[in-house]
């Protein structure tokens, strides 16, 4: 297990008789806040479908956007942070997403799916700058030897956050009157445009109370103590050893980290096509022939398992071995897939949903595990795990486009590869190599 020290000097950042309970309280709800917002994009996508008459691959640009913003914000994220300070660049960040969040209004009014695209990459701008700042960040606050156990609980918040999102914001956005794809193609043209304009304002409210309570956290944060570290002076090191990795001239030189980065993008890949197009499989006719608006929980099911497992996970991480929980719940994930792709019936359906427990523990671990030892360059390998968040822009458009061709269920076979990419990092990729 990772224990994170200071390298400048022999002490850690860690200080006896600091208050760390309170900070950790704080960041924790940039956890919650950000999977909100991020798990919000699941209702988004079957709501836009409709609005803005898109196929699967088209609405799947909801994740692309959104996500990409980490690959293309993270390494400027990290340098906001290294200028302002955590503080100032966290402010900034929920800054980046009140003002994406706002852009919904215009969006829903013109009723263009560009202009809803752009305001999801401001979101998603905003979310890159917090994760690059608060992972490390809640790592740091508190005893080096339980830094895993820190992540894993602020997580569990975060799983929260995204549990909640799904039916909060399927009961503000999605109808009981919604048309049936028929029933709309039987309107006459200027019939279709009515209703899609419709179908989009309900967007508006919901966001505009999101912006407002993006603003609230932010003066939180603005008259809140945080202590001051500095991220670049920070060392993981293997528990029981007190020198990091020496002879390394480059980050990339660590294995464990650069497969790391891809199991980081795999997973998030993952999690994020299976959450984008449940509620269309929900409402396959072989699965459970469920409206939107009665599916909106599968994706809030499929967050509490996450919760749940990740709260667990907090208090369990601590006697079992990394490597061993991430290639055991990836296992278990692949098993779970497949059968949700060769059954049928809610057998298949509750076994993707199943899938969010064992999602549980794989970010915070992958990640603990990716910068085990990296000294100097942990911040750097941190950026470039933030980056790697990029996976849930790319993975879910490859599902749709599958989807398009053959149909939803065959689609979760692009996630089931995912999973198995991380079993094999977890058994074999994460050890650290010394030589």
């Amino acid at each position: 297990m990772a224990l994170i020290q200071q390298s400048s000097s022999s002490n850690s950042n860690y200080k006896e008789g600091v208050n760390y309970t309170t900070p950790f309280i704080v960041i924790t709800c940039l956890f919650f806040m950000w999977a909100m917002i991020t798990n919000a994009n699941d209702i988004l996508i079957p709501h836009l479908k409709r609005a803005c008459n898109l196929t699967d691959f088209q609405s799947s640009f909801v994740q692309f956007f959104f996500f990409g913003a980490y690959f293309l914000m993270s390494i400027p994220a990290s340098k906001i942070l290294s200028k302002y300070g955590y503080k100032k660049g966290i402010i900034i960040g929920l800054s980046l997403m009140m003002f994406g969040a706002l852009l919904f209004i215009p969006s829903a009014m013109t009723l263009q799916y560009s202009m809803f695209l752009i305001a999801l990459f401001f979101l998603g701008s905003g979310v890159t700058l917090l994760q690059v700042a608060a992972n490390p960040y809640v790592s740091l606050l508190g005893k080096p030897e339980t830094a895993s156990t820190r992540l894993n609980l602020a997580q569990g918040f975060n799983s929260l956050g995204a549990a909640i999102a799904p039916f909060l914001f399927g009961s503000l956005i999605l109808s009981e009157s919604s048309l049936s794809e028929d029933a709309f193609k039987a309107l006459d043209e200027a019939a279709q445009l009515t209703y899609r304009l419709s179908e989009a304002s309900t967007v508006i409210y919901p966001y505009i109370g999101l912006a407002v309570a993006v603003l609230l956290l932010a003066g939180l944060i603005y008259f809140s103590n945080l202590p001051t570290i500095e991220g670049e002076q920070q060392d993981v090191i293997t528990e029981g050893s007190g020198d990091v990795i020496s002879g390394k001239t480059s980050v990339w030189q660590y294995s464990h980290l650069t497969l790391g980065v891809i199991a980081i993008f795999a997973y998030v890949g993952a999690e994020v096509a299976i959450g984008s197009f449940l509620i269309k499989f929900a409402g396959q006719e072989n699965i459970a022939n469920l409206k939107e608006i009665d599916a909106k929980n599968f994706p809030t099911y499929y967050m509490l398992g996450a919760m749940i497992g990740r709260f667990l996970g907090s208090a369990l991480m601590t006697k079992i071995n990394p490597r061993i929980a991430i290639g055991f719940s990836a296992g278990l994930a692949t098993l779970l897939l497949l059968i949700g792709m060769f059954t049928e019936g809610y057998i298949a359906l509750y076994a993707v949903t199943a899938v969010g427990l064992f999602n549980s523990i794989l970010f915070p671990t992958i990640f603990t595990s990716a910068i085990e030892r990296l000294g100097k360059f942990t911040q750097q390998a941190s950026s470039y795990l933030v980056m790697a968040i990029v996976g849930g822009a790319f993975i879910p458009p490859i599902m749709g486009y599958v989807s398009d061709l053959r149909n939803i269920q065959f689609a979760f076979i692009v996630p089931m590869l995912c999973y198995a990419y991380i079993l094999f990092y977890g058994f074999v990729g994460s050890k650290v190599k010394v030589e």
